[in-house]
């Protein structure tokens, strides 16, 4: 049985018993976090099958941003997959389950466990880059307006003159944590793609910050100046 066969299944399975929470963890957030770990294999041998799995399953149990048990929802979810495994898949390599469920415990940034595991270091990277680039941008937003959070202060949008604060302004993540996100990648193909993307928001902002001053025509130089050059260091999710 090849990964077409069980991506088929996984699918299924998904359509059937998961309960969707909101646009940034349904079964099209699997999918493209699957065809984007397909890009960053490096040398070396991969289980591609376990990578298949921990991309299908990694967000089974994701506990909300605001929820206080937050930094445990890959450790739920990894114990949730090795039940699901074991009761609705056995025919499913049962050998395989240990790297899965280390794969998508180690994906999550709260949990703070380190991937060991060529398969964990893809995982991690994939579901990272997602948080990056133009669906990343879609994301915060998304997920800020579900939680009833400003877009941004507008006062002082990029706290010039404040402590940062993303549980207050969406566009704080920016600094709190997605532009910092390159240096937490595994693979080389990671790293080049999350700079790609980090260099895409802060163009974004860069525009905001433009037309914030009444300039639909340019960017604020500025802002790219100090972001792009700013020095970050790596962070662990809120």
């Amino acid at each position: 049985m090849d990964s077409g066969y069980w991506q088929s299944q996984f699918e299924d399975w998904l359509r059937h018993h998961h309960q969707e929470q909101d646009a940034a963890h349904d079964i099209f957030h699997f999918r493209r976090v699957w065809a984007t770990a397909q890009t960053l294999g490096e040398n070396g041998p991969v289980d591609w099958l376990v990578v298949l799995a921990a991309c299908y399953f990694h967000d089974i149990v994701s506990l909300a941003k605001n929820h206080p048990q937050r930094h445990r929802s890959s450790i739920l979810a990894a114990a949730e997959t090795r039940r699901i495994f074991l009761r609705d898949f056995p025919d499913f390599p049962a050998e395989k389950l240990a790297g899965i469920c280390h794969a998508i415990e180690a994906h999550s940034f709260s949990a703070n466990i380190a991937p060991a595991t060529p398969e964990a270091k893809i995982v991690q990277d994939a579901d990272r880059l997602e948080a990056l680039g133009a669906i990343g941008l879609a994301r915060v937003f998304a997920v800020s307006g579900a939680l009833g959070v400003a877009l941004f202060d507008a006062d002082d949008p990029f706290a010039d003159r404040r402590p940062l604060n993303d549980k207050q302004f969406a566009l704080d993540h920016f600094q709190t944590k997605l532009l910092k996100l390159p240096l937490t990648m595994q693979t080389e193909r990671g790293k080049y793609l999350a700079q790609r993307n980090a260099d895409f928001l802060v163009s974004y902002m860069a525009k905001l910050s433009a037309e914030l001053k009444g300039d639909y025509e340019t960017q604020d130089q500025a802002v790219i100046q100090t972001f792009a050059t700013a020095s970050v260091t790596p962070v662990a999710e809120t």
